[in-house]
């Protein structure tokens, strides 16, 4: 799509290296049963994970809010005064 856009011997040669890369990329895949069949269990994993890191997140956040201070009460001749 660069190629297009640019119309750069850089950018048709970076077109051609994506284009190559995905090719290898099918090729290995189609080599590589095993690991074709094990790339959706994989990026379960990652998802799930990325779930539980943000979790980790915003429990570090909620630890990082500055808690509210209680209120004293006081009492002055019978009359609460509030700090």
């Amino acid at each position: 799509m660069a190629a297009s856009i640019l119309n750069s011997k850089r950018a048709i040669y970076a077109s051609i290296y994506v284009v190559r890369a995905f090719v290898k990329l099918r090729e290995i895949f189609s080599t590589h049963k095993e690991l074709a069949h094990k790339l959706p269990e994989h990026e379960r994993k990652i998802e799930k994970h990325d779930g539980e890191i943000k979790v980790i997140f915003d429990a570090i956040r909620g630890l990082m809010t500055p808690l509210e201070a209680k209120k004293k009460k006081i009492w002055f001749l019978g009359f609460p005064l509030l700090f």
